[in-house]
């Protein structure tokens, strides 16, 4: 994932996060491979979460064993959210975790220099260089746009990616709203990822459907922006 290219250095890739709750592993299994086969996606995130709004690490582990075969079959990274601990017993590629979440290097230390770490900054410059500091892999900045999945703590806005972009090479992950019809000025500003859930597992025409169409835009959008330079 430290590569935002599937065959340009400068490709913006889909980061596909679960839902947060998945009742039928399987057959969510099944939907996720489909949606795999349907576009490039570099990474998942498992985030799975109580009623409360807590981190169900038992929901984490189970969905994991499931999941992670399936993805790296298809060459995509797996990271637990919020939890380093179960990212080291179900040997997923890394962890993500959120400001409230734990110390990015005591989670680099436990998983070691080969994981891959990311951290939530919000649309905070300070928070971006604390992390890299800490030895984060990339820094997720957002919300870009009004979201179902979870209340935003801050909005970002396109113009933190273009900074970033031009401030370190340390790959820079949207998140927070985003689909096919809002993705284009995030990956013009310079997101290497951009970070969806609602989007493709709520998508009308089915999770399939939405990866092919945000790679389709991720695409044009590209093209746009080459254009201009």
């Amino acid at each position: 994932m430290s590569d935002a290219s599937s065959g340009g250095a400068d490709r913006c890739r889909l980061y596909l996060i679960t839902p947060p709750r998945i009742d039928d592993v399987a057959g969510f299994a099944v939907t996720l491979d489909a949606a795999f086969a349907a576009g490039d996606v570099a990474c998942l995130q498992i985030r799975l979460k109580t009623e409360a709004g807590a981190t169900d690490e038992d929901a984490l582990r189970a969905a994991a064993k499931a999941l992670i075969p399936l993805a790296r079959a298809k060459d995509v990274a797996v990271l637990i959210n919020d939890s380093a601990r179960v990212a080291r017993e179900v040997r997923a590629d890394g962890v993500h975790l959120g400001q409230e979440d734990g110390d990015p290097a005591a989670a680099r230390a436990l998983l070691g220099s080969d994981a891959i770490l990311g951290v939530t900054c919000h649309a905070s410059k300070d928070l971006a260089f604390e992390a890299a500091e800490a030895g984060a892999d990339y820094v997720a900045f957002g919300a870009f746009f009004p979201t179902l999945t979870k209340e935003p703590i801050a909005r970002a806005e396109p113009e933190l990616l273009a900074w970033w972009s031009h401030a370190t090479t340390l790959p820079s992950v949207a998140i927070g709203g985003i689909n096919a019809e809002n993705c284009a000025p995030l990956v013009s500003a310079g997101a290497d990822f951009l970070a969806v859930s609602s989007a493709v597992w709520s998508h009308p025409k089915g999770p399939a459907a939405a990866v092919a169409e945000l790679n389709a835009a991720i695409e044009n959008a590209a093209q746009v922006s080459h254009a201009r330079d």
